[in-house]
């Protein structure tokens, strides 16, 4: 097994200086209940779900859920930060990297279907509740799964995106591209779900570079804004430009491990038959409040959207009493573009949330 290795003694801007090894730690596999939404009716799986289990002894779990394309190794800088003082499950959702899926994008992976999965591997952690920690989609589904399961999850750090909460009539996609120009990408993954996934596959590396940028190292400016196609904005550019805050090791290794399943099942976020399920759900059930102390860490500079904007014209926060919001530098990758900023806002929120008296989470049996 590989250690962590410093690069040097200093650290430059926002990032750390040190050198993350995703192959140095070994990952527990929960067997986990899943469905298989067909026209042909249900059919009951089991998921193998991969995660890292990370300092089980300490007294709080802090759960991290990854977003889209992404998987458990975003969270190295926050794995650095808090390893000492948290136990730490760090999964890969299913459909990434060694997790698997019941195998219909169209309909198996709705928002609560992940949230279920996260409750299963808590338990195989033997982890009574958790904080969850969430960037981008991991974000919604960190949501969903305390708004669903108060009695699990005691407080929610989200990232990139607000709360979407399903209490209005269900939008589809298409309609919200004229508001939101740069989400016509999704468009493209929720309508034509084999013509994205050949893009996608044709050559990973280069989907992971295409996407994975920086303010700094930015993508072209009509990135995203194309129905028709996810990558054709880099079209002229005959080779990406590497993953700006990876090192060359980080990067092999999320080539590898989405070259395992490809990006077709990874697509479940965006999907017109999840998207629509996933509202349902919690429409159906008619609470959408988040009792639970929420930390919002939003970017000031996502090609996505204006999220601050967002999250007031969605409502968030009259359905959070006990939120807190800070916004940050960086572009869609904040916590890895700027960890330092980002663990300082967390760490700051994570203390005060302590001298408060939430109980700490039981992680294993009293001796």
């Amino acid at each position: 097994m590989r250690l962590l290795s410093l690069f040097c003694a200093l650290s430059l801007g926002g990032t750390y200086a040190w050198a993350f090894d995703p192959r140095s730690y070994s990952k527990q596999i929960a067997t986990c209940p899943g469905v298989l939404r067909t026209s042909g009716g249900n059919k009951d799986v089991d998921l193998h779900l991969r995660y890292v289990d990370i300092n089980p002894s300490a007294k709080r779990t802090i759960l991290m859920v990854h977003g889209w394309p992404s998987l458990w190794s975003s969270w190295s800088n926050q794995i650095e930060e808090l390893k000492n003082d948290y136990h730490l499950i760090v999964p890969d959702i299913r459909g990434f990297g060694e997790s698997t899926h019941p195998g219909d994008v169209e309909s198996s992976g709705t928002i609560d279907d992940i949230a279920g999965d996260m409750a299963c591997i808590l338990a195989h952690a033997n982890v009574e509740s958790a904080i969850c920690l969430g960037h981008d989609w991991g974000t919604q589904v960190c949501y969903e799964f305390a708004r669903s399961r108060p009695d699990v999850v005691e407080a929610v750090i989200g990232s990139v995106i607000p709360y979407i909460p399903a209490h209005g009539d269900y939008i589809p996609m298409k309609a919200l591209v004229p508001m939101l120009p740069k989400l016509a990408y999704q468009v493209f993954f929720s309508g034509s779900t084999p013509d994205a996934v050949k893009e996608l596959d044709a050559d990973i590396r280069r989907t992971i570079r295409g996407t994975l940028r920086s303010v700094d190292s930015a993508p072209p400016d009509n990135f995203l804004t194309d129905t028709d196609t996810f990558l054709g904005a880099w079209d002229g550019v005959a080779e990406i430009p590497p993953v700006p805050f990876f090192s060359k090791d980080e990067e092999d290794y999320f080539v590898e491990q989405f070259s395992i399943q490809g990006f077709k099942n990874t697509l479940q976020f965006y999907t017109n038959g999840n998207r629509y399920l996933s509202w349902e759900h919690a429409h159906s059930q008619g609470n959408h409040t988040i009792p639970q102390p929420v930390l919002s860490i939003l970017p000031l500079d996502d090609p996505v959207a204006d999220w601050e904007v967002a999250a007031k014209l969605l409502g968030s926060g009259e359905f959070i009493p006990n939120l807190t919001t800070k916004m940050l530098p960086g572009a869609h990758w904040v916590q890895i573009e700027y960890p330092k900023e980002f663990n300082a806002v967390m760490r700051e929120w994570l203390e005060g949330f302590s001298r408060a008296g939430a109980p700490p989470s039981s992680s294993h049996d009293e001796l």
